[in-house]
């Protein structure tokens, strides 16, 4: 099945996460199919904390994609990210 969820990168004690779509199967920083956005929980000024597209997150959905936890957070996040703008 096919999930999308985020992969950790960054430093120690500064996190930074890659919002990818992959196999469930796969561990959770290796391979991944595409690469949709990202999330800087500690972005701080002018750092862009969330950038997501949207669209494709929506076509992955449409062809059975599962959405974790986060991510559908995230999503609910960019969605009020967007009225506003």
């Amino acid at each position: 099945m096919v999930k999308i969820r985020l992969s950790r990168g960054g430093a120690k004690g500064r996190p930074f996460y890659h919002v990818i779509v992959a196999d469930e199967r796969k561990a959770r920083d290796g391979r991944n199919i595409e690469r949709v956005g990202f999330y800087n929980p500690v972005a701080a000024g002018k750092e862009v904390r969330l950038q997501l597209d949207t669209d494709k997150v929506n076509a992955w959905v449409a062809k059975g994609a599962q959405l974790s936890d986060k991510v559908r957070w995230l999503m609910k996040e960019a969605g009020k990210q967007a009225k506003t703008a």
